[in-house]
């Protein structure tokens, strides 16, 4: 059995080594899907997507046998290892559609999100803090991914969609509820065009509400 430094410390070094490869997931996505034919998937990023997804599965796996209740952690955790699942390189040999194909090699993306809120937690101190940061980096990175989606679904079909710049900036001004003139046509692109004001929409409160607790925190004192 470890003991409590030891287990803090196996935590910490696999909580850094989720965040890099969800890094690494995360360029390779970028690269596929902006330097790509929007067709075929390349077995470099294939080759990436499975040595990542095994690294987030070991990471599971040891969190797992070193638990004190492996039962109670398996059930309480066992989404991060459904996200874990290298299920694009499972089906490869199914042929399936781009556009199913594409939503399954990002869910594994999904798990980075966990590795990022712990690290936010060890470099602020205060809950609030916390939660207001990891909430602001989850707003830029699921806008950055919605923006990829986009341009993937929609580069081929869209007349209006002239490079991923422009998915970028119609992905940016839709979180913050403004618009804009690219209208989507098909059915992904309309639901993230949906999902998008409705982040913005919940950003905005908790931002005020951070910058109120600050302001009236040294009043108080």
């Amino acid at each position: 059995m470890l003991s409590e430094t030891s287990h803090r410390a196996l935590r910490h070094t696999l909580d850094l080594l989720t965040l890099v490869g969800g890094i690494v997931l995360l360029v390779a996505v970028s690269w596929e899907i902006i330097g790509g034919d929007h067709l075929h998937f390349s077995q470099a990023y294939l080759a990436i997507q499975f040595a990542v997804c095994l690294l987030f599965m070991l990471d599971f796996v040891v969190r797992w046998v070193t638990s004190e209740r492996r039962g109670r952690f398996f059930v309480r955790n066992l989404l991060f290892l459904l996200l874990s699942i290298p299920y694009l390189n499972l089906s490869s040999g199914l042929a399936l559609p781009r556009d199913i194909a594409m939503l399954l090699g990002i869910m594994p993306l999904l798990r980075t999100f966990l590795a990022l809120y712990v690290i936010v937690r060890w470099m602020v101190e205060t809950r609030i803090q916390r939660l207001f940061t990891a909430y602001v980096i989850t707003v830029c990175l699921f806008t950055y991914l919605s923006a990829l989606i986009f341009y993937d679904y929609e580069v081929l079909v869209n007349p209006k969609l002239d490079g991923f710049g422009n998915a970028l900036w119609w992905a940016w001004m839709n979180v913050t509820t403004v618009g804009a003139e690219i209208f989507p046509v098909t059915t992904i692109g309309k639901i993230v065009c949906v999902l998008l004001p409705i982040l913005g929409m919940m950003l905005f409160p908790i931002f005020t509400t951070y910058i109120l607790t600050i302001y009236q925190n040294p009043q108080k004192k």
